[in-house]
């Protein structure tokens, strides 16, 4: 189940909540028992190091939307 960060526009905490997706927008409390919390954009990273497979050239060129040049 995803979780979702919230704060409390009373109080100032941050906090997370687990949630089916389809309830991520619901009116959330906070800890302490306010009821004014808004939801909070998370950003998401992914750490590594890309390699191309075995035999083509490094850099893409793969197809799709954006490797296959139309997007412009």
């Amino acid at each position: 189940m995803p979780r979702y960060e919230y704060r409390c526009k009373t109080c100032g905490v941050t906090f997370e909540l687990k949630r089916p997706m389809a309830r991520s927008a619901d009116p959330a409390s906070c800890p302490h028992g306010h009821g004014d919390a808004v939801k909070l954009l998370s950003t998401v990273a992914v750490g590594g190091a890309a390699q191309a497979p075995q035999g083509q050239p490094a850099g893409g060129g793969g197809g799709g939307c954006c490797g296959g040049g139309c997007c412009g």
